[in-house]
Parts: structure tokens; C-alpha cells; sequence
């Protein structure tokens, strides 16, 4: 509890901003002499209360006495009109007397339109304008946009539930029945991470159909017969009435009109709806709070989440992203936990296998150099431990694995469409129809001098138009040489990274030589550079990676600029042109950039070295080669750093921890008082946030089809992949969720009825995996090499003996004086190579053998089988399963069915004079077809609930 020197000292301060930033717009006070209007926020308290009052956000401002929170003003002055959304310009502006003029006009057409204005000029930056839509506006432009509104329901529908409690289906079938008790027993288990429904109740499906002015008595109403409009409908309406209206004289071109243009022109600085209240512990209980504390606190890291909470704050478009997002993460669970089971596989015959034991117990196979001059000799047996830890990833529960993971691809996205398809219908999005699109604001200022005008035949409205070949062919033309070039740029990259493998690999074997020779030296350091020159390869690989994803983050900043330039630059008239065109460039690019040193790892490294004494040379050095354990150990090595690395790295150290370091030297940095901030009204302080951009999912997708195509296209190479990407979309949904809660202002309640272009990358992506993976079972694991040796060349048809098979054999006396190794290392006859071809005293030395030929023809035929084989099963599994469910269908049909003969049935009564009145639709709706709807309303939460429990 405070002293009561600082009581007084705190309540002046409070008091003196209140009455300097707040009086110039106060009524005169009343016989108690207190002011009555309560435009800044506050609640009228006494002056005693001060110091204890909360802020206009409803957040407590010390603990102690009077601490009640209270409710966020989001009121008119007279305390009965929302405000429905916040105009924002600044008064120091270059374009102050034109903006002015512009904005006059702007809001002199939008009462014309019947919105209401409040103004709140006491900033001395910025000025704000409170938008209100009247009921009247609400109705009318209800009926042009034809939402969806919540239809009447039959006084019979209350006793539904007990009528049709055996008949969740006309017609259960056994295995419907055994489906729900199975999905029962589930939901038993899942139950500790299900919301708390006490305080984020399920909605229920209502039934909607679009609103009509002329059939109002179809529609549920207040008691006093008006609709009513949820404050995302209202932001919507608003929106759609500050897209449409003028802010010049000359009405007749596309230049004058939006508040899009507006924001670009910098006539306003922000628009935005307001958010429902604070979120911080203290803050009166509002729609924000609840998704804080019960969604975006990281106490709920492993609960569902509240979709149907999240759609009515956000919108569909943002709520679809995190149904999407909800989803993708619950199906890596069977995904993580099979990719364990093939780990731990690998585990336990790391070991065990016959190849392993063989290479770790062949003392008297010497290996050729891995470089010319400068690197020795070595036996077999060096690579006992990097052939032991390829044995994890390369074994046969790897094929399973690829198979495996292109299955649940497509079960994922069929799944998917089915779910979507639930949560259109939940969500009225099933006949959602796009609004024709008017021209990006950054397309007309760009064109404004642009005398070429075409009218435009769907709005009537001269537009600039720009000739494809005169104009935009050559755009396009330079647009994708540029990205070609960008794509070469990462290949280039991937290079560099080569070099420097090969260079770092042949520097430890010279310091080994330096080391060993040198007398000088001690035995502690002869033992560590021996250590490391054993491990020589696995600390390039390691090292090299790490270099690579430097680079690739670094090459992603660059790509980000550039693509946004290069579209920029197309100059595309439509934001769906504009977002497809972004899409397609930044996935291209970052695609290249994230999988290039993949793919050569995977499908090109030791493909085409040669061989001891004629190696193929790059740059004149040589190419590099896969030790005797294969290439699989490097692949994952790659795979996992870029993909956890880009998880911790981008996904989690930007979005977290940099976010709260900006937070808290800002905090620190800031000498405003807790008394100013008190004084803030909640449009200041949602302007302070960050703003909501159009293009935010844009990257959230984007990071997480990226993911995708790492699980699905290396899989083969990476079973942990699923487990490290479940464990990053845990931590994301939060990441996500508190950034649109606490960061963000609130983002206007955008309608998108699935994920758009995303759907069909993924779909591709799942299709590449399916090629991605055969080959790379075939080309850089032993799988292939190993089967073909046990059925057509062990005697006993096991894997024994495999390794003296795979080893070709040299004769030192045919190295060519600039490849011969130093004479220093000794002297050896024979040394043996990774490849399948002829020894040095056949007619045809160091010519393929016929064993090549004949794992070069399984491996082909392996690719062309799995291919095949797969693509035809999960295309099967897709035909197999209906992308809307049966019963979903029959719902859809059914209301419309009943909403047909309700109309029918009404309009044939208006037409005969008689009034119709909520007493005569329930009348009808008890007839025959009340039945119909009944089941209907009931049939749909039975849908919804089994969709939900899949």
C-alpha cells in the first residue's frame, strides 16, 4: 500500500494530464461538478479514486482499493453506439491541406452512406475518427451483400435432442456404431487437452441462409424485431462501405476511390477495428482476455484450440489458417511416433547387422586415398563408426518409412478436404463466393499518370490499362531471368559449400601429415589430430552444413526483398494476382535455396567421381566420393541442421526472443509514466501496435509447406523429421496466437472458405515426395546394392560378405605421378574403392562390371515399381474417400430443401393477404417439413461431431 505523499503526488500527476489532454472537449460540469461525457475513456470516478481507476482497456492499474476492473470503452461519447472501426491520420504531414481535403470529402461521402463519425482531436500527432454503422446501414447492406443470417428455429426444437436420441442415423450400421465407440474411448483420452468448455463453449451449428430485407420474418430478431450483427459482421459491412466510397470529386476513375488508396497516399495513417478489451491478468474478463488465458498463454501448449472463438474475433480467413495449422499438427502425431519406431530400429542393429560387423572387423582392407598426394592411405575400419551410424537411417525399415509417409500424405490432404469441408458448412463458407476485387491502391498510384484508360466491364469504372505484349510481356520476360538468376545464385552457394568440403576435408589430412612427422610434437596432439582425422568427414559434413545454413538465411532476406520487387514491378492490378504471384516466386526461390545441397547430397555426390587414377576433376580437383558406409549418414546430417536449424533459428529465436528484446528496450527507452499511459484511450492504444499486414498468413503458410516438403520429399533420409516438426507446430500455434493477441492490432474479419493456392503446392509437393524418395532409396542407400548381392550372389542368400563384394580392387602402380600419395604414407600394392568394376588383372581393368549393370537395372526398376505402385495406392486412397462426407452433403441438401418450402410456403400466404408474423413461421416449420428441418439442425451437430472427433 502506498504512502500518502505518493497517493497525492500520483493522483495530481494522473489529474493534470486527464484535464490537459481531455478538457478542451469536456461538457460543463454538472450541480455535482463533475464533467458527464466520457469520451477519453474513463468511467466517471471520484478523485480519490484516481490512482486506484483502471486504464481504457480495462486493465487495473495498482492493486489495492476500487480495484474492480471495468469494461473497455468501445462507445460514442453518448455511450449506445459501437465504435465499429478507428480512422487514424497524422497532422504532420507533408500532404497536410490535400489530405485534408481528401478526407473531407471521404467522410462527407461516408455519412451520406448513413455512418456515423465521432472525432477525437486532442492528439498532438495524431488524430483519430470513430466509426459507428447504424442499424439501418447494418440491414441494407446485409441484404446487398446477402450474409448469411441465423434463421428461426421451431418452438419442437428444444425436445430434439431427447426425440432423436436413438437415431443419430437413419440408419447406424454396426460399423458406425463401433466407429463412435472407438471415437469415444479416444476422446476419453484426450480429454485432459480439450478447452475448458465451461468458459469456451462449442458453438452450435445454426441454420443460415442469406439474408433477404423482404423475408425478415424468416430470421431470428431481438424482442424488439431487429437482427443482430456480430462485431466481425459489423467490421465487415464497414470495410466493404470504406473500400467503395470517393475521396475526390471525380468519381469516374478507379484513382478516387477506397480507403485503401487513401493509406497508400498517406491521407490516413491506419484504419482498424478495435479489440474487445486487454488481455493482461487484472483486465476485466473480454473476448481477447479469454483467448489469451485460454489460447495464446503457453499454459495451454498442449490444448486444442477454440476455433469457433478464434473465427467470431479474427474472421474465417484467419480462423481457417489455424483450423489448417491444428490439423497438420494433430497428423504428425502417428507420422512422429512411426519415425521414432524406425529411429530406435536402427538403433538396436546399428551394431548388429552384418554389414556393420563386417567393415568394423576387416582389419587387412586398405582403402585408397580421398585426395591426391596429400592424403594417406586407410584402412576399412576407420569407417567402422560412420558406417554403424548410417545403419540407423539405411535399413530396410527405411522403405517402409517412405512408403509410410507418402500414405499419410495423402491421407492428410484428403482428410483435410473433408474437415474443411465440416467447417465451411459450421461456418456458412459452403457457397461462399469471392467479391469482385477492386485494383490494388499500389497499382493505381503507380498508373495515376498512366493515360491509357479502359473501362472495366463488371464495375463501370475507368481503370488504366496496361497492353500484355507492349507492356507486360517484357516485364515478365525480365521478371523471371532475374529469379532464374536468384536460383543460380543459391546453385552457386551450394558450389562454394563443395569447395570448401573438399578443401577443409584435404587441410585436416595434410595437418594429420604435419602433425605425425613433426618430431616436436606431443603425444596429447598427436592423439587429438588423430582423433580428428578420423572423424574427418563427419566434421566437414557437420561444418559445412552449418556454413550452408548461414547462407541460406541469409539468402532468404535477400529473396524476400527481391521478390516483393520483382512483383512490385510487374505492376498486377488484382492483391489475388499480386498474393499468387509473390507465392510463386518466394516458394521458388526458397525452395531452391532450402533443398539444393540437399539434392546434391542426395542424388548427385559420388555419382560421378571416377576412379583411382582417373578421377573426374572440377576446377582441377577432385569431385567428392561417399565413404564405404554410403551417402545416407551425410543426407541426414544436412537434413536435420537446415530443418532444425531453420526451426530454431528463424521459426522461434525471431519470432520470440527478438520480438520481447525490441519489447523491452522499448520499455526501457520509454520515459512515459504510468500515469500517461493510463490516459491513453484504447484507439491510442491499439494504435501503438503493430499493424495487422495483408500478406502476415502469407508467410505463416509458407513456413509451413516448407516443412512439409521436408518431411515427405527426404523422409527416407530423416524418420526424427515428423517429431522435430510436431514439436516446432506446438510451440508456433502459441508463437502465433500471442503475437495476434498481444502485437498485433486487431486485423479487420476477412471470409476465406479454405487456404487457397496452398492446397495445390502441397498436393505437388506430396507428388514430388513420392519420386524424391524412390530415388533415394535406390541412389544413395545400399538397399538396392545389398538385396540384389543376397538374391543373385550370396551363396546362402544373406548379407555376408557384402562388403569384400562392393569393394573394387586398384593396383597402386597404375596412380599417375600427380595423383600418387606421398611416399611418406608407405608403400601398398592393392588398395580397394567403393564400386562395383572390374580388378586390375581383368581383360577390361576398371571397366563396370555386370554387377553394376545389374543393380543399375534393380535400381531403375525399383524406382519405376515404387513410383507406380505408390502413386496408383494413394490415388486409390483419394478416389476412395469422398472429399465431403455423405452426410454433410445430405445436410447441405436438406436445408436447402426446407428453406425452399419455408419461402414457398410463406410467399403463397403474403400472396393470399395474409400477415406474416414469427407465430405463423413456426406454424409452417410444424408441418411435415419441420420434421425435415429438425433432423437436420440435429443430424448436423451429430456431423460435426463425428468430423471433430477424426
Amino acid at each position: 500500500m502506498p504512502s500518502r505523499g505518493e497517493f497525492n503526488n500520483k493522483m495530481e500527476e494522473a489529474n493534470a494530464i486527464h484535464l490537459e489532454r481531455y478538457a478542451p472537449l469536456q461538457s460543463p460540469p454538472g450541480p455535482d461538478g463533475r464533467h458527464n461525457n466520457n469520451q477519453d475513456g474513463f468511467d466517471d470516478v471520484a478523485i480519490e479514486d484516481v490512482m486506484y481507476m483502471e486504464d481504457a482497456d480495462g486493465e487495473t492499474a495498482e492493486p489495492g482499493v476500487n480495484n474492480v476492473p471495468k469494461v473497455r470503452n468501445l462507445y460514442f461519447n453518448d455511450g449506445a453506439k459501437r465504435i465499429d472501426y478507428i480512422l487514424a491520420w497524422s497532422i504532420k504531414t507533408k500532404k497536410l491541406e490535400e489530405g485534408k481535403k481528401a478526407r473531407e470529402i471521404f467522410e462527407k461521402n461516408l455519412k451520406k452512406e448513413g455512418i456515423e463519425i465521432e472525432y477525437d482531436l486532442r492528439g498532438k500527432e495524431i488524430h483519430f475518427a470513430k466509426l459507428h454503422a447504424p442499424y439501418h446501414v447494418l440491414n441494407r447492406y446485409a441484404d446487398i451483400l446477402a450474409i448469411r443470417m441465423p434463421m428461426k428455429e421451431s418452438l419442437a426444437l428444444a425436445d430434439l435432442k431427447e426425440k432423436y436420441d436413438d437415431l443419430e442415423h437413419p440408419a447406424t450400421s454396426v460399423t458406425l456404431k463401433m466407429w463412435d465407440a472407438v471415437s469415444g474411448v479416444g476422446k476419453r483420452l484426450l480429454k485432459p487437452f480439450q478447452v475448458d468448455e465451461t468458459i469456451l463453449p462449442k458453438k452450435k451449428k445454426k441454420y443460415t441462409c442469406p439474408y433477404s430485407s423482404d423475408k425478415h420474418y424468416l430470421f431470428e430478431t431481438t424482442e424488439d424485431g431487429q437482427l443482430e450483427f456480430s462485431n466481425a459482421v459489423r467490421s465487415r459491412i464497414v470495410d466493404y462501405v470504406l473500400r467503395r466510397k470517393a475521396f475526390k470529386e471525380d468519381t469516374q476513375k478507379a484513382f478516387s476511390f477506397g480507403i485503401k488508396k487513401m493509406l497508400n497516399d498517406g491521407y490516413y495513417a491506419a484504419v482498424y477495428p478495435l479489440h474487445e478489451g486487454h488481455w493482461k491478468p487484472g483486465s476485466f474478463n473480454n473476448n481477447r482476455k479469454i483467448l489469451f488465458d485460454h489460447w495464446a498463454n503457453w499454459k495451454n501448449v498442449l490444448k486444442y484450440q477454440p476455433l469457433d472463438q478464434i473465427r467470431d474475433y479474427f474472421g474465417e480467413k484467419i480462423g481457417m489458417y489455424f483450423a489448417w495449422l491444428g490439423f497438420y499438427t494433430n497428423m504428425l502425431v502417428p507420422a512422429a511416433l512411426v519415425g521414432v519406431f524406425v529411429f530406435v530400429y536402427g538403433l538396436f542393429i546399428m551394431h548388429a547387422s552384418t554389414s556393420s560387423k563386417e567393415l568394423c572387423n576387416a582389419k587387412n582392407i586398405t582403402m585408397c586415398p580421398l585426395c591426391d598426394r596429400q592424403c594417406p592411405y586407410w584402412n576399412v575400419t576407420d569407417a567402422c563408426s560412420h558406417q554403424s551410424a548410417s545403419r540407423i537411417f539405411d535399413n530396410d525399415a527405411t522403405v517402409f518409412f517412405a512408403v509410410f509417409m507418402s500414405f499419410w500424405g495423402t491421407l492428410f490432404l484428403e482428410f483435410w478436404k473433408r474437415r474443411q469441408a465440416a467447417t465451411q458448412y459450421k461456418w456458412d463458407l459452403s457457397n461462399f463466393v469471392s467479391e469482385e476485387e477492386p485494383p490494388r491502391p499500389e497499382y493505381l498510384s503507380r498508373l495515376e499518370s498512366w493515360t491509357t484508360l479502359k473501362i472495366n466491364p463488371i464495375t463501370g469504372i475507368k481503370e488504366p490499362y496496361l497492353p500484355f505484349w507492349r507492356r507486360r510481356f517484357p516485364v515478365f520476360l525480365c521478371s523471371y531471368a532475374v529469379m532464374l538468376f536468384l536460383a543460380a545464385v543459391a546453385i552457386g552457394a551450394v558450389v562454394g559449400v563443395i569447395a570448401y568440403r573438399v578443401s577443409f576435408l584435404a587441410a585436416l589430412h595434410v595437418l594429420e601429415k604435419r602433425v605425425v612427422t613433426d618430431n616436436s610434437s606431443g603425444t596429447a596432439a598427436i592423439e587429438t589430430v588423430t582423433l580428428v582425422y578420423k572423424n574427418a568427414s563427419l566434421i566437414t559434413t557437420i561444418t559445412a552444413a552449418l556454413i550452408n545454413l548461414l547462407i541460406i538465411l541469409l539468402l532468404n532476406i535477400v529473396y524476400g526483398y527481391l521478390a516483393f520487387w520483382l512483383t512490385d514491378w510487374e505492376c498486377l492490378r488484382t492483391q489475388t494476382e499480386y498474393d499468387n504471384s509473390i507465392t510463386l516466386k518466394l516458394f521458388a526461390l526458397q525452395f531452391v535455396n532450402y533443398f539444393s545441397s540437399i539434392v546434391y547430397i542426395a542424388f548427385f555426390k559420388g555419382r560421378f567421381v571416377g576412379r583411382p587414377g582417373k578421377y573426374n576433376t572440377i576446377f582441377g580437383a577432385r569431385q567428392e566420393e561417399c565413404e564405404p558406409g554410403g551417402c545416407l549418414i551425410e543426407l541426414c546430417i544436412q537434413l536435420a541442421i537446415i530443418m532444425v536449424g531453420k526451426q530454431l533459428i528463424q521459426n522461434n529465436f525471431i519470432e520470440i526472443v527478438i520480438p520481447k528484446l525490441i519489447k523491452m528496450l522499448k520499455k526501457k527507452c520509454s520515459k512515459e509514466t504510468r500515469a500517461q499511459k493510463l490516459a491513453r484511450t484504447p484507439w491510442e492504444k491499439d494504435y501503438k501496435l503493430q499493424e495487422a499486414q495483408n500478406n502476415s498468413l502469407f508467410y505463416e503458410y509458407l513456413e509451413m509447406v516448407l516443412q512439409f516438403g521436408f518431411l515427405t520429399i527426404f523422409c527416407s533420409a530423416f524418420p526424427l523429421a515428423p517429431l522435430f516438426a510436431l514439436l516446432n507446430n506446438i510451440i508456433e500455434i502459441r508463437v502465433d496466437a500471442n503475437k495476434l493477441i498481444t502485437n498485433l492490432r486487431r486485423p479487420m474479419a476477412e471470409r476465406a472458405a479454405d487456404i487457397g493456392i496452398w492446397y495445390s503446392v502441397l498436393y505437388g509437393i506430396s507428388r514430388i515426395a513420392v519420386i524424391s524418395n524412390a530415388f533415394i532409396i535406390a541412389l544413395s542407400s545400399d538397399f538396392i546394392p545389398r538385396l540384389v548381392y543376397k538374391m543373385r550372389y550370396s551363396p546362402d542368400h544373406s548379407a555376408k560378405g557384402y562388403l569384400e563384394h562392393s569393394l573394387a580392387k586398384f593396383n597402386t602402380s597404375d596412380f599417375s605421378p600427380d595423383h600418387r600419395p606421398d611416399p611418406i604414407y608407405g608403400h601398398v600394392d592393392i588398395c580397394r574403392y567403393r564400386d562395383f568394376r572390374n580388378p586390375y588383372d581383368h581383360e577390361n581393368k576398371y571397366e563396370y562390371s555386370d554387377v553394376f549393370w545389374h543393380v543399375l537395372a534393380a535400381r531403375l526398376a525399383f524406382v519405376c515399381v515404387f513410383e507406380n505402385v505408390v502413386i496408383v495406392l494413394t490415388s486409390l486412397v483419394a478416389w476412395l474417400i469422398p472429399d465431403v462426407p455423405t452426410l454433410l452433403k445430405e445436410q447441405i441438401r436438406r436445408e436447402a430443401y426446407i428453406t425452399n418450402e419455408v419461402i414457398l410456403k410463406t410467399e403463397l400466404m403474403r400472396a393470399h393477404g395474409e400477415e406474416i408474423d414469427h407465430h405463423k413461421v413456426n406454424a409452417i416449420m410444424s408441418d411435415e417439413e419441420t420434421n425435415n428441418y429438425e433432423t437436420s439442425m440435429y443430424g448436423s451437430q451429430i456431423l460435426l461431431h463425428r468430423q471433430t472427433s477424426i
